[in-house]
């Protein structure tokens, strides 16, 4: 088994016969910082999560089996470097670019408001911050054809869709999705993850447009790095530049109630106990 990389959650090995070895680790990263702390047993709700989402979603993918608790074997790919977002609510990033004028809807900016369409919003891979990625620069760096991008698109949101029906089910409304995707023998397959760290998740009960939203995702410890001023900081380092200031250390409570949410989601959409 060879190690290849540590990624901002997994640990990623080659374990020979075109095939990877994923462990997911407790980290936990935010705004694209992994931090200090980490939320106890969240390698093991990712690892599960990934593998009922393969499985349930019944389109291609490089998962090959899961080695519990915290390990998954996938089939060796072509990465594209391309993650796919979908948005179906107005949050987070994107509602900050469309208040700044940097991204236009058909409809007043009302924070976590249901967009008027679904959204194909796709962003860079293997940069040291993510940031949105035009189909013209995707063209022209060659990572798709004209053809590919809009199977992707097309794809994505109904993925999106599928998802949210399984989700609604389970009395939670899908925010929005990031999707990773992949090459094997030139066939364009689902690959990396699907799990809490991939989407944003609010029960219906509690929804409300224009304010936070009450999420069962990692937001709960973005919200406290806003709160305590790491967030601006943050944006400010990186406009003038400068490095990277070191993450506060997490609370306890935000640990323990990050792990209460990651776990309490495995349970409601799959139906299994953790």
């Amino acid at each position: 088994m060879k190690f290849l990389r540590k990624g901002k959650v997994k640990n990623i090995y080659d374990i020979g016969d075109e095939k990877i070895l994923f462990e997911y680790s407790d980290r936990i990263s935010c705004f694209d910082v992994i931090l200090n702390d980490t939320i106890p047993s969240k390698g093991e709700v990712l690892c599960r999560m990934g593998a009922f989402w393969f499985k349930t979603l019944d389109f291609p993918n490089h998962m090959v089996r899961i080695e519990k608790p915290n390990k998954m074997i996938v089939k060796k790919c072509e990465v594209i470097p391309m993650e796919c977002v979908v948005r179906g609510y107005l949050y987070g990033s994107f509602y900050e670019r469309v208040k700044k004028g940097k991204a236009k809807i058909s409809s007043e900016p009302v924070l976590a408001s249901k967009l008027p369409e679904i959204i194909f919003d796709p962003t860079t891979k293997f940069e040291k911050k993510d940031r949105v990625v035009s189909k013209t620069e995707v063209l022209e760096k060659k990572w798709l054809t004209g053809m590919e991008f809009e199977w992707l698109k097309r794809k994505s949101i109904e993925l999106y869709k599928k998802m949210s029906e399984i989700v609604d089910k389970a009395g939670f409304i899908l925010a929005d999705v990031k999707f990773e995707f992949g090459r094997v023998n030139d066939k364009i397959i689902l690959i990396d993850s699907v799990g809490p760290d991939e989407f944003r998740l609010w029960p219906k009960e509690s929804y409300s447009p224009g304010k936070t939203q009450y999420a069962y995702d990692k937001q709960v410890v973005r919200d406290w790095l806003i709160k305590v001023g790491y967030k601006k900081s943050l944006d400010e380092a990186r406009k003038k530049g400068m490095k990277i200031p070191e993450p506060p250390k997490l609370s306890e409570d935000i640990m323990n109630e990050a792990r209460r949410r990651y776990i309490y989601v495995f349970e409601k959409i799959t139906g299994k106990k953790f």
